[in-house]
C-alpha cells in the first residue's frame, strides 16, 4: 500500500517522441522504431487501466507529420491499421472506449472505416477512454471550433462552454498531466487549449522503451506537484 499513488491525474496526454532516434541508436530503419512505439502504446494503455486513469490522449500523427517521407508515412499508417486489427477484441474485452481527435478525412477510406467501426463498437464502454490524435494539430482544432461556433451562433458572444463543446475533446476533462518522452521540452502543437493548466513531465526515455515502471514513476512525480490554478 505504501507505493500506491493517491493524487492521480484524471486525463494524461502523451507526446510519443523518440521512435526514430530509438531505431537509429540500434542501426534499424525508422519504421522499426514506430513499430516498437505502437507496442509501447499497448503496454501503456494496459498499465493506465491498472492505475485507474480515466483518459489517455496520445499524439500518434500530427498535421505536420505529413512532411515526412512517403514511405515513412505509409509505414506508420500500415502499423496503425495492423494495431487496430490486433487490439480490437482487447479494447472491447477491457471496457476501453476509443475516441479520435483530428481530421480523419485525409486517411484512406479503409482505415477510416476500421476506425469508425471500432469507435461504434466501443462507444458504450465505461472504462478508460483512449483518445488518439490522428492528423491532429492544436491550432487546427482551435480554428475548427472557432469556425463552427461562428456558423452556429451568428451575432452571439461565444462562451467558453459553447467553444469547448466544439473541440474534439468535448465532454472530456481537461489535461492534468502531459508527458513528452525523449527529453524534448515543447508541446509541438499538442492539445494547446486543453493543456492550459496541465503539469508537464519530460523524461529522457525514448518512447519505445516506455513501460509500466516509467508510467508509475511519472505518476509519482505528478502526485508531488502542487496545482494552484492561479490561487496562492
Amino acid at each position: 500500500m505504501k507505493n500506491k499513488v493517491v493524487n492521480k491525474p484524471r486525463h494524461i496526454g502523451i507526446i510519443l517522441d523518440g521512435n526514430g532516434r530509438w531505431a537509429k541508436k540500434r542501426n534499424l530503419p525508422r519504421i522499426a522504431g514506430h513499430k516498437e512505439g505502437i507496442f509501447a502504446v499497448e503496454r501503456m494503455i494496459k498499465a493506465a487501466c491498472e492505475e485507474g486513469i480515466e483518459v489517455v490522449s496520445v499524439y500518434a500523427f500530427s498535421t505536420e507529420n505529413w512532411k515526412r517521407s512517403r514511405d515513412e508515412v505509409d509505414g506508420i499508417f500500415a502499423l496503425i491499421d495492423d494495431a487496430i486489427d490486433r487490439n480490437k477484441d482487447k479494447l472491447i474485452e477491457n471496457n476501453i472506449k476509443l475516441q479520435i481527435m483530428g481530421d480523419k478525412s485525409r486517411l484512406s477510406e479503409s482505415l477510416q472505416d476500421k476506425i469508425n467501426n471500432l469507435i461504434e463498437l466501443t462507444k458504450n464502454n465505461t472504462g478508460l477512454i483512449f483518445n488518439i490524435g490522428l492528423n491532429y494539430g492544436g491550432r487546427d482544432e482551435i480554428l475548427r471550433a472557432t469556425n463552427i461556433c461562428r456558423e452556429k451562433y451568428p451575432n452571439q458572444e461565444i462562451t467558453k462552454e459553447m467553444f469547448e463543446a466544439e473541440l474534439y475533446t468535448a465532454g472530456l476533462p481537461n489535461l492534468d498531466f502531459v508527458i513528452r518522452t525523449s527529453g524534448e521540452m515543447r508541446l509541438s502543437n499538442f492539445m494547446l487549449y486543453q493543456a492550459a493548466y496541465a503539469e508537464f513531465y519530460f523524461p529522457k526515455t525514448y518512447w519505445p522503451d516506455f513501460n509500466k515502471r516509467f508510467l508509475k514513476k511519472a505518476l509519482k512525480v505528478y502526485s508531488k506537484r502542487n496545482r494552484r490554478f492561479g490561487k496562492v
